[in-house]
């Protein structure tokens, strides 16, 4: 299947290391050789980069673990098919436009019989299983909103229509707005919180090591998920199946995000 990376941050960072490391496992480390994705959220604006080719050998791939571009909200997704042919157009991540802000999600799992999609306001481009996933989580959201509601309300309600697609299959996902940055596990998934006192990290895909002492200052906060740990001296979180996790501001939010009825 597919890999997730997720990157949620109280002042703006580039995402250079863990990126490297994840870009390895698109073809030299792992498998995942269909494609990659990455999007930058900047202010109102979003960066984002696809190709079809393995990441480990891409172009564009090499351009960004050498470009630090700073973002408070990052998603990346590098891609083994499973349902739709290897094309631009079945990418991970997807864009789509609501209230007036960019909304960026990612899909590692399958997903099958999903129900009707009405396509009153969103519909696939591609193929995949995904895409129609993220359509129907918007769709769901306009039609119970016409104005974006409260942070714990959106919440709520991403939860309970993330429930009903996970009966169709395996359901992990990152969602963001550039506000908040959502993640829900079915099977894999992993976050660690990196803060004040910052240390060495070392990745499992590649001998480098960075020290974060180095690059930040004490107020800094960097919460990256992953479907699995990036770095093999450090204490990831895993989450549990079923779980959604609320990421603002480099750590998990104050919302209820597992039990919400």
């Amino acid at each position: 299947m597919c890999e997730l990376l997720g990157m949620n941050c109280n002042v703006p960072t580039d995402i250079c290391f863990s990126f490297r490391g994840f870009t390895l496992r698109g073809g030299r480390t792992g498998h995942h050789t269909d494609g990659f994705g990455i999007a930058f959220f900047e202010d109102r604006g979003c960066r984002l980069f696809l190709d079809y080719q393995p990441s480990a050998g891409s172009p564009i791939a090499e351009l960004i673990r050498n470009y630090p571009i700073k973002s408070t909200h990052v998603i990346a997704h590098i891609r083994k098919a499973t349902v739709g042919g290897t094309t631009l157009a079945n990418c991970h991540p997807f864009q789509r436009e609501m209230w007036g802000r960019n909304w960026i999600f990612a899909h590692n799992g399958n997903l099958e019989n999903l129900p009707v999609l009405r396509q009153r306001h969103y519909r696939p481009v591609g193929t995949t299983d995904s895409e129609r996933a993220f359509c129907l989580i918007l769709e769901t959201l306009r039609d119970r909103y016409a104005e974006p509601p409260g942070s714990a309300d959106l919440a709520r309600m991403i939860l309970e229509v993330t429930r009903d697609i996970a009966e169709h299959g395996t359901f992990n996902y990152i969602l963001s707005d550039g506000d908040l940055m959502l993640a829900h596990c079915s099977t894999h998934l992993h976050y660690i919180v990196r803060q004040a006192p910052f240390s060495h990290a070392h990745l499992v895909d590649e001998d480098l090591t960075v020290d974060f002492a180095d690059l930040t200052t004490p107020e800094d906060r960097v919460a990256v998920i992953a479907t699995q740990p990036l770095t093999d001296n450090e204490s990831w979180t895993a989450m549990e199946p079923g779980e959604l996790i609320v990421f603002k501001d480099g750590a998990p939010a104050a919302f209820p995000t597992r039990d919400i009825e």
